[in-house]
């Protein structure tokens, strides 16, 4: 693919995902680092996201566990648990991949990604509340 193409097909991408999180996260580089941006759009979503096997659903549980194991990257998670959200994720299935990290990568990392998903569900008006019953 030419580098035009990876370019829109990456602005697809980051659009459907990320709709304005993923396009405040490229303008916030304006005048800075547009190599950044366009590194983001290319690669991250023109290349990787684009590629068969894997949807985007799967992508961005990948993604936001990912982000949750490394641990200090809350505006990324936040960026990207909207992600997981808008491409169908449910609020339930968010948390649950969290708990599912707790034996890998421990609770302070899986309770900072739990009130991250929760500021992300209230600022979308999401009223979340799982019974202990599991």
């Amino acid at each position: 693919m030419e580098n035009n193409e990876r370019y829109k097909k990456g602005l697809e991408n980051l659009e459907k995902v990320d709709g304005e999180g993923g396009k405040s996260v490229i303008d916030s580089l304006a005048g800075l680092s547009e190599d950044v941006g366009r590194y983001i759009i290319e690669f991250a979503f023109g290349d990787v996201y684009d590629r068969g096997v894997l949807d985007l659903k799967q992508r961005e549980m990948i993604t936001i566990t990912s982000l949750l194991s490394q641990g200090d990257t809350e505006p990324q998670l936040n960026v990207h648990i909207n992600g997981a959200l808008n491409v169908g994720l449910t609020p339930e299935e968010v948390i649950e991949t969290f708990i599912q990290t707790i034996p890998y990568v421990g609770f302070p990392k899986v309770l900072n990604a739990i009130n991250v998903a929760k500021e992300v569900f209230k600022d979308r008006g999401i009223d979340f509340t799982k019974s202990s019953k599991d």
